[in-house]
């Protein structure tokens, strides 16, 4: 695994790229909303800070929210799992979550708690500079593709916002209660290895794609929007 490099040619680029160790302090004890008085610890994130790949979840559990640390629970051991199928291990990419602090009872994440706490994931991205963003599950998809549509319609294809490659999986949760989509992340897991492979990757754009995307060009599931980088002010 080698660092990634921002585009010299977008335009983001031409901004100062924060530290993980700067966001991370500037979040602090966080008390912008109310999910502050429910948790029990925040959870930020943890990888490596070159990763290639960043992977993106919905916000902490209950596992989650004792240890500080995302993905420790039974999704987690899935995701270790699924990491080996794409060649990887969890010291080679980055793990974060578009809230830092857990819903009370894992409820989903309120439009307001999003908007409170995704500058931070914005500077997170934008601090690491990967070369493929993971979005596991809709609320992740939808953020991060500025979409609407559901990750059983998204999933299995490579789309791109700005300098990213973004491909949405089904969240590994959503594997452990229904079994029948256990496949289904393997199978886009192995596409992931074949992003990162320069070979496949090289071959890739001389071939036709098969049904998991792979061989197609990066597409924009609505090409009328605004990248999550062209429209941060």
């Amino acid at each position: 695994m080698t660092p990634s490099s921002p585009d010299p040619n977008h335009p983001r680029t031409q901004r100062p790229r924060p530290s993980l160790e700067a966001v991370r302090a500037e979040i602090g004890d966080c008390r912008r909303c109310p999910l502050s008085e429910t948790r029990t610890t925040l959870v930020f994130g943890v990888g490596d800070p070159h990763a290639r790949v960043m992977f993106i979840g919905e916000a902490p559990g209950k596992n989650e929210d004792l240890k500080g640390e995302p993905f420790v629970g039974a999704a987690g051991h899935l995701l270790d799992e699924l990491l080996a199928e794409a060649g990887l291990v969890r010291d080679q990419v980055y793990i974060a979550n578009i809230l830092k602090c857990r819903p009370p009872g894992n409820r989903d994440p309120r439009p307001d708690e999003i908007e409170l706490c995704t500058p931070y994931l914005r500077d997170q991205v934008r601090a690491i500079w990967p070369d493929v963003i993971v979005t596991l599950g809709n609320f992740a998809t939808h953020f991060i593709l500025h979409t609407e549509r559901g990750i059983t319609g998204l999933r299995g294809k490579v789309y791109r916002t700005g300098h990213f490659q973004v491909l949405p999986i089904f969240h590994p949760a959503a594997a452990i209660y229904d079994r029948s989509k256990v496949d289904i992340l393997h199978a886009d897991f192995t596409l992931l290895r074949g992003l990162l492979s320069p070979v496949e990757a090289a071959a890739s754009e001389c071939t036709e794609g098969s049904d998991h995307g792979a061989g197609k060009p990066a597409e924009n599931p609505e090409p009328s929007a605004p990248t999550l980088w062209e429209d941060v002010k």
